[in-house]
């Protein structure tokens, strides 16, 4: 089977079907970031302190499969020179069209997150990863590639699911209410679903996700190369809220930094 085409067609019907991360932000949010009040999401409802991102004049950022004509509007409108990397060709069209809307210069890009090969080495000062690499069957060559591009002092902002969200069996919340473990970690769709189950997926535009351990999410950083400077957790949102966010925070974000100088 092939993932990553499952995913880009599956992320498609996702921006026909009015996905929360594939709603373009308003002209007034596009303004307030004009005038410097800029804020994004990497995770469903805490905005990125300001403090993670202190300068994005004149910044060259990749927006990491963050389509969606979200984060890569806003952090254009305040003045970074903007790359979207996305799977998806309509969640690409979103950025556009609030590039041409907002009369923004960006840069949309249809690929891979985990094989940044055309990008040249110290391509980028800033990489901006919201929650997507549930969608990448490996995360550690995401890592890798995100520093690789990265100038020195770089900064990579980044967003993930906790594991634990994959120990449970959802058809069964679904019909019952009732949170139940049901599947050891690190938890795959196309390892742990039935042929049916899988079927079902392809049929109604479902994206194939993957957990990864947090030693591959945060230790997989810093083998990167990267040093840890940020760190919080956060929520589902209460439209879309995971049976499990109403005991835990269940998504993370960090922002790591590449050093000026090899080993530190």
């Amino acid at each position: 089977m092939d993932i990553r085409e499952h995913n880009r067609l599956a992320w498609d019907r996702q921006v026909e079907k009015g996905n929360p991360w594939t709603i373009p932000v308003d002209a007034e949010t596009i303004a307030a970031a004009r005038n410097g009040h800029w804020t994004i999401l990497l995770t469903p409802t805490k905005p990125v302190p300001r403090e993670w991102l202190p300068h994005l004049s004149g910044q060259r950022v990749l927006c990491l499969a963050s389509g969606g004509g979200q984060q890569g509007p806003v952090l254009a409108a305040a003045g970074a020179q903007v790359t979207v990397l996305d799977n998806s060709p309509k969640q690409l069209a979103r950025d556009r069209f609030v590039a041409e809307r907002e009369g923004l210069a960006i840069a949309t890009v249809e690929g891979d997150m985990a094989d940044l090969s055309l990008f040249p080495d110290q391509s980028f000062d800033i990489v901006v990863h919201p929650v997507s690499n549930v969608f990448a069957p490996e995360v550690r060559p995401v890592w890798r590639e995100a520093f690789r591009v990265l100038g020195k002092g770089g900064i990579l902002i980044a967003g993930f699911n906790n594991p634990v969200v994959h120990l449970f069996d959802y058809a069964l919340v679904e019909r019952t209410g009732r949170l139940e473990v049901r599947y050891a970690l690190p938890y795959s769709d196309v390892e742990h679903l039935t042929e049916e189950e899988k079927r079902r997926c392809q049929a109604d535009g479902i994206p194939f996700e993957f957990s990864h351990t947090l030693e591959d999410q945060i230790g997989g950083q810093i083998a990167a190369g990267f040093v840890l400077t940020g760190f919080y957790e956060d929520y589902d949102r209460e439209s879309d809220a995971s049976p499990l966010s109403r005991y835990m925070p269940i998504y993370i974000a960090t922002r790591a930094m590449k050093p000026l100088e090899k080993g530190g």
